[in-house]
């Protein structure tokens, strides 16, 4: 796995991050073209009837069973989305106005709560991975995090069963996926030592919110603040870490320049973080705002809704592209604009990062600027700090074919840190 520290050739700029619905230039000229059509949409919505509110439904996820192949999972997944979508019930999913307690596959009982049809076809898939997740070397639970602003979250552990917990790790996913993408990671992590929480954030996964939209990501580092401190006191006097992907680094790194959270975070790693994002024109800082706050639902025409390459494995793609709880639709304006939001923040403030580090990023990179990860690195004040740049590889390094090389990294960068 070659990897070097020098500054490599600067990519053409995607304003997207994590998983799927790339676009190839968000607020690009093409993009600015259409700006008259969305203003004058725009004043046509002020003189439509107001809608009715949306109908809300109970909806559920029972056990089921895990000897099914991938495809069929994938096809009763697929079911149980549209099922819940168009008022086709059959259990129920309760969920209780607090914080809900962890359940696991053995743990009994039901969650309730009423939800949005679309939002609670998505959670129950959520729910229904852990519960038929039957690994005898982990034990996988999910809870229900409720936000300041009253936002269920959902939230997923794995505790390892035999190996003697040595510490935390905080997962925080790319744009567009989920936490129960890095399955996989997490096991090798509890194997490892390393007790794992994951949180999706609004608009993805089994959270509430329209799927594939963020209208603040300052929301996002709240909650991930809030559930920081909510897994730090259930478990005191162990060292926690933060690992966060793509546009999931950028909201892990400016939580931690809250030096409160530094303070109580041992190190975090971040991999092909969203750090650096150019405008494709000038007139964008302008008009990003007014079209985010006109039309923030808004989808471009100009995404690729196809999904662009982010890892030289075909059949990783495949995985990710076909997950449901993956958002594979065309950007939505304030997303891209909160993206920008994000990136400008930390340019401007990354003299302010103390806390220990490690950033993997691949030199062909072409969603989010290894040169920008390098600037990182070089102006953070930290004085724990690594940077590894990965001579031809893509954006979701987790996914790549030397995958287990990268999560060897990762682990060892913890375990010489507990």
């Amino acid at each position: 796995m070659a990897s070097k520290a020098a500054t490599p050739s600067s990519p053409s700029f995607i304003l997207t991050s994590g998983a799927s619905g790339r676009i190839t230039a968000l607020f690009s000229v093409q993009a600015l073209k259409s700006l008259l059509m969305l203003i004058n949409a725009f004043f046509l919505l002020l003189l439509a009837p107001f809608r009715g509110r949306r109908r809300m439904v109970v909806v559920a996820a029972a056990r089921g069973s895990s000897s099914s192949s991938s495809g069929d999972q994938k096809s009763k997944d697929d079911r149980l989305l549209q099922e819940t979508s168009s008022g086709v019930h059959r259990t129920k999913l309760r969920v209780p106005a607090t914080i809900v307690p962890w359940k696991s596959a053995g743990g009994g009982g039901r969650v309730t709560a009423v939800v949005d049809p679309e939002v609670g076809g998505r959670r129950a898939i959520a729910i229904k991975r852990v519960l038929q997740d039957d690994d005898t070397n982990t034990v996988r639970e999910f809870s229900l995090f409720v936000t300041a602003r009253g936002d269920n979250l959902f939230t997923q552990s794995w505790t390892p069963v035999s190996a003697k917990i040595r510490g935390l790790v905080v997962l925080m996913h790319g744009l567009n996926e989920h936490s129960g993408r890095y399955n996989d990671f997490a096991k090798e992590l509890n194997a490892n030592g390393f007790k794992v929480y994951g949180m999706d954030w609004i608009g993805h996964g089994g959270s509430d919110g329209l799927h594939g939209y963020v209208h603040s990501l300052d929301y996002a580092v709240d909650d991930l603040k809030s559930f920081l401190d909510k897994i730090l006191t259930e478990n005191p006097g162990f060292p926690c870490f933060c690992f966060g992907h793509s546009t999931g680094a950028a909201i892990v790194l400016k939580a931690m320049m809250d030096p409160k959270v530094e303070a109580r975070v041992s190190g975090v790693v971040s991999t092909s973080p969203a750090v650096g994002i150019q405008p494709s024109h000038p007139l964008v800082v302008i008009l990003a705002p007014v079209m985010s706050f006109l039309l923030p639902t808004f989808q471009l025409n100009s995404a690729n809704k196809k999904g662009m390459p982010v890892s030289r494995d075909p059949d990783a793609l495949v995985a990710k592209y076909s997950d449901p709880l993956v958002y594979t639709g065309s950007v939505r304006v304030r997303t891209g604009y909160e993206i920008l939001r994000i990136t400008a923040y930390l340019q401007q403030n990354l003299k302010r990062l103390r806390v220990p580090f490690l950033v993997l990023h691949g030199a062909a990179d072409t969603v989010t600027d290894p040169d920008a990860s390098q600037k990182l690195y070089e102006e953070a004040s930290s004085a724990d700090k690594t940077i590894k740049l990965l001579e031809g590889f893509l954006h979701d390094l987790l996914i790549e074919p030397e995958r287990e090389e990268i999560m060897k990294d990762i682990i060892d960068w913890f375990n010489c840190r507990v």
